[in-house]
């Protein structure tokens, strides 16, 4: 079969190392029997690690190339290999129960399908593969570090964070120009947060969009005026000091005194 080859527009950097490979289809050990929807599998790399592993895979791949050598390659699973967009498909149409999300991510999109896996948080379990080392090292930051941000509160409300190692450049075609890392999200207990979770990420996004002001100055604009609770010492703190914890309690504690749209 003649090689895919990889398109700049669509940010592809395909993974050459069977090893890594290999180690990310391991993520997904504790979940045989889930069902497992790859997202970009190029050509099949880590696919073949995941038939191998008899998971009961789906793949989407947006790349018409890159589907027409699936086919080729993996004729068994044909009617399991979908050309479209992640981000535009309708995944309740696609599972009823609950599935797993892995990949080698599109670096360009990766955060979008994140924040689409945690539109669906309930139905999946886990989520693991690669990312920009830059993007992996956000999504698993504690407080208080400069990694730490909107992806980093939001995910991590809902899923437990584990980076699990480092991938250089040279294990693609064509290198990249960063440095990649594999992570896994496992779904934790937290059902719902306690407070209005509409509201929690409004707070989340506010503060970061200022993110060296204190929170009495990033917040301002979500609070009445005449309220007093701006005299509140969580105000005086940055929003990268705040765990997920405090944060619901910040939301809990501007809710009574929204500003009136």
């Amino acid at each position: 079969m003649i090689p895919v080859k990889p398109k700049k527009s669509l940010g592809q950097h395909f993974l050459t190392d069977l090893d890594v490979a290999a180690r990310i289809a391991c993520t997904l050990e504790a979940y045989k029997g889930v069902p497992v929807l790859e997202i970009g599998p190029g050509m099949g790399v880590l696919t073949q690690f995941l038939l191998k592993d008899g998971h009961d895979l789906k793949v989407i791949e947006l790349d018409r190339e890159s589907v027409t050598y699936l086919n080729a390659r993996f004729p068994s699973l044909s009617d399991r290999i979908i050309e479209g967009d992640f981000l535009k498909l309708p995944l309740e149409e696609l599972y009823e129960g609950p599935f797993c999300v892995i990949g080698n991510y599109p670096y360009n999109i990766s955060s979008q399908i994140l924040f689409k896996v945690l539109e669906h948080k309930d139905r999946i379990p886990c989520c693991s593969g690669m990312f920009q080392k830059e993007v992996a090292e956000r999504i698993a930051s504690a407080p208080g570090k400069k990694a730490y941000g909107i992806l980093s509160v939001l995910l991590q409300a809902y899923f437990d964070i584990e980076y699990l190692f480092t991938v250089d450049e040279n294990k693609f075609d064509p290198p990249p120009a960063v440095k990649s890392a594999v992570i896994r999200l496992t779904r934790n207990t937290t059902k719902r947060l306690d407070c209005d979770e509409k509201l929690f990420k409004v707070v989340v996004k506010t503060g970061f969009n200022q993110r060296r002001k204190m929170l009495r100055n990033s917040l301002k604009s979500l609070i009445d005026n005449e309220s007093s609770i701006i005299s509140d010492p969580i105000f005086t703190m940055r929003p990268e000091q705040l765990s997920v914890s405090q944060f619901t309690d910040l939301t809990n504690l501007i809710a009574p005194f929204l500003a009136k749209t």
